[in-house]
């Protein structure tokens, strides 16, 4: 933490988003340049230099994982950025980088919906999974031997958090690897790798970039070993991000610490209303004061978050929920600017019942947008 605390007192999470990854000021030259469209580069000779080929490193990946790794730590130079064509692969470098055969890993059992097939792929290459539940530190019980401990706080869909520095000290006294998939937090709302974290995991498709209109992952890390291994899958898989779309990215992280405070004010309040009414249980959201994960994420997190998640009497109920709604758009994904809900069951991977809702709450006037949940409530109800 020392070591971030003088860039702290100095610069602001909106500052430090607006001006994150751009190049040094050139007379006549854009202040963030635009998108570099090549597969190859001008290489006479020897083979040295930053870019060789498209499917190694491009400039615009260059800033954008430069102002990614401002975001993830603040004030250090040994935090290494990696960017992935989607969050997935970007999980996927990090596991199937550091795991063999033999190796044991342990991963949530309320994780995201396509853990369970990442599973199946690394079962298949002789990698030992274990699971365990988010909330409560459960992972810490399956932790025994493993190689790496995957963390996912808040859990997805069911926002449980658990205690990252205790699973980090636990995991690392055992010469364990510890990864964070801070997707649902972004940089802004919790740090992983200032908890202690070896890699910090996301998928970029979310709140980060926020407008639904880019697919994008990356992995931050400090250790140069370990990176170096994560940035030879990327190069093996090819899962590689277009330069439009890391442009796109770099582009819309400048309002990030707009939207980010805008939508989780308004989560809250949100979550409050929907705490007054009768139909609706299991109402989730880390910033709730009663929430049973408030306490840790207070001490961990310095945002909570742009998701509510709670439960409806029936399928048919959530359905009707969903039909009514008119500012809120019935798709998947989560963090847009544009505020979403879905019935999460109808994907089939999530231990949830028929009637839970996935909110994902956008940057639409408060008011309106409580209006719009609570009336979809009443027309809703039998």
């Amino acid at each position: 933490m020392s070591d971030t605390s003088k860039d702290e007192g100095r610069t602001g999470d909106g500052t430090r988003a607006v001006r994150a990854g751009l190049p040094e000021p050139v007379k006549h030259e854009p202040t963030l340049p635009g998108p570099v469209f090549a597969a190859h580069f001008h290489l006479p000779g020897e083979v040295t230099g930053p870019y060789l080929y498209g499917r190694d490193d491009n400039p615009t990946w260059t800033l954008l994982e430069r102002a990614i790794g401002e975001l993830e730590g603040p004030g250090r130079d040994d935090v290494e950025t990696l960017v992935f064509a989607s969050g997935m692969a970007a999980i996927s470098a990090v596991l199937f980088s550091q795991l063999r055969a033999g190796d044991a890993v342990v991963l949530p059992s309320d994780g995201y919906q396509v853990l369970p097939l990442v599973r199946a792929q690394l079962e298949a290459y002789g990698v030992k999974v274990r699971t365990a539940p988010t909330g409560g530190d459960a992972q810490l019980e399956v932790l025994q031997g493993a190689r790496l401990l995957w963390i996912e706080s808040p859990s997805n869909p069911g926002l449980d958090v658990c205690d990252i520095r205790r699973l980090v000290a636990a995991a690392h006294a055992q010469g364990a690897l510890v990864a964070v998939d801070n997707t649902l937090a972004t940089p802004l709302g919790q740090r992983p790798l200032e908890l202690g974290a070896d890699f910090s995991v996301a998928s970029g498709t979310k709140q980060l970039t926020g407008h639904g209109d880019v697919l994008l992952g990356y992995v931050a890390g400090r250790d140069p070993e370990a990176m170096a291994a994560v940035r030879r899958w990327r190069k093996i898989v090819g899962a590689i991000s277009g330069p439009m779309e890391a442009w796109l990215a770099h582009r819309s992280i400048a309002t990030l610490q707009l939207r980010v405070d805008r939508q989780n004010a308004t989560a809250l309040a949100v979550a409050e209303a929907l705490k007054q009414r009768p139909e609706v249980s299991d109402l989730r959201y880390p910033g709730l004061p009663d929430d049973p994960s408030y306490k840790i994420a207070a001490q961990q997190m310095r945002r909570y978050g742009c998701v509510v998640s709670f439960t409806l009497p029936t399928r048919a109920r959530a359905e009707r929920f969903l039909e009514a709604l008119r500012l809120v758009e019935d798709a998947t994904s989560f963090g847009g600017v544009r505020s979403t809900a879905e019935r999460r069951r109808r994907w089939g991977g999530d231990a949830v019942p028929e009637g839970f809702i996935r909110m994902s709450v956008g940057a639409e006037d408060p008011e309106d947008l409580i209006a719009d949940v609570l009336r979809a409530l009443d027309e809703s109800a039998e």
